[in-house]
């Protein structure tokens, strides 16, 4: 992999990762340097104790423009876009409209491909083992960052999502703190250590692959299955088997069998509601251990070696041409109801695998 850091016209960071070492990216943003007012602050809830991203700029982000106007497109034929260069393999660049900017912490937008109409799941093997390449080395370099606590990488696909660029992108958001998922995993790891001297994380992955029955797909190095518990329709959680805090601590070997594994599983979302469908809408997120604040007890067991880096792909959808809407147990108390049963949902991604 070779990276290139350049900058954009109003000073924004970009960075070129290209599979090949003899690429050169010298193309220049030739467009006024227009710079966005941020006004994004963090506002604590003192009666839930989390906490809410207020950036009120993000009103005026572009919504659904058309497919010549996309800012995510290379800049070519005279039409200049977010990527000076006319090609590109995968680029990271800070969000011109950040939800997250400076002390608040940062969020990224990262393109997969310059083709405006693939997906993920079109990648070649090559194309998405450059993706986590560059997931990586962002998780290692906001990781450096003291403002950070937790760095998120994510992909929000399909209009029914709340998408409003339909260029195949996902984003990174690094926060000043850490959220509220992640903390209640970590209580629930905690608990599980102190009552049984094991981790919480080993035995939930043991535990399905020992039932069988939500069980998606296997491979050497990963691992892919239906929780137990599944909040969403169709929710798939991917781990590799030796378990690890981060994107930065995968082996060669998990590296290399990634692409297989995970291209195989979004080719099978899009397959669940049958061939005749648009494609499936989805979010898939990366849950990777939080970094130490520099409060922990040195003789303590550091919580980072309790947590498990594992990828959440879940879709909003329920059955064909209908959506799973949060209504209001889920949105007013955090209670989901499901209306799939998490074994029927494992069954049909088992039934959909490519042939």
């Amino acid at each position: 992999m070779k990276k290139t850091v350049t900058r954009l016209a109003d000073g924004r960071e970009l960075l070129y990762y290209d599979s090949r070492d003899d690429v050169v990216r010298d193309a220049v943003d030739r467009r006024p340097p227009e710079s966005t007012t941020t006004t994004s602050e963090i506002r604590h809830d003192r009666l839930l104790g989390d906490a809410v991203a207020v950036a009120s700029h993000r009103q005026v982000r572009t919504y659904h423009p058309p497919v010549g106007e996309c800012p995510l497109c290379p800049s070519r034929g005279g039409r200049l876009s977010e990527i000076p260069d006319s090609d590109y393999d995968v680029v990271v660049f800070e969000n011109r409209f950040p939800s997250l900017s400076g002390e608040n912490g940062r969020c990224e937008v990262v393109c997969f491909t310059p083709d405006h109409d693939a997906s993920f799941a079109a990648l070649t093997e090559e194309q998405a083992a450059l993706v986590l390449e560059a997931w990586t080395d962002r998780t290692a370099e906001l990781a450096e960052r003291p403002q950070v606590r937790q760095v998120f990488c994510f992909e929000n696909r399909g209009a029914e999502i709340g998408v409003t660029l339909g260029h195949p992108h996902g984003q990174i958001y690094a926060y000043p703190f850490v959220t509220p998922r992640t903390a209640l995993m970590q209580r629930s790891v905690a608990a599980h250590r102190a009552a049984t001297g094991r981790n919480l994380f080993d035995d939930v992955v043991a535990g399905e692959l020992e039932s069988a029955a939500r069980v998606v797909l296997e491979g050497e190095h990963w691992v892919a299955f239906v929780p137990y518990a599944a909040h969403w329709p169709f929710e798939v959680h991917l781990y590799p088997r030796l378990r690890v805090p981060d994107l930065r601590a995968l082996d060669d070997a998990a590296r290399t069998e990634f692409p297989q594994v995970y291209l195989e599983l979004l080719r099978r979302f899009d397959r669940i509601f049958g061939a005749d469908q648009p494609p499936t809408p989805y979010i898939a997120a990366w849950h990777q251990a939080p970094f130490d604040d520099g409060t922990h007890d040195g003789g303590a067991r550091d919580e980072r070696d309790d947590f498990a880096l594992h990828l959440e792909l879940f879709t909003v959808r329920r059955t064909s041409g209908k959506l799973k809407f949060l209504a209001g147990s889920e949105s007013g108390m955090s209670v989901f109801i499901n209306d799939v049963p998490p074994e029927r949902a494992a069954r049909r991604l088992r039934e959909v695998a490519t042939e």
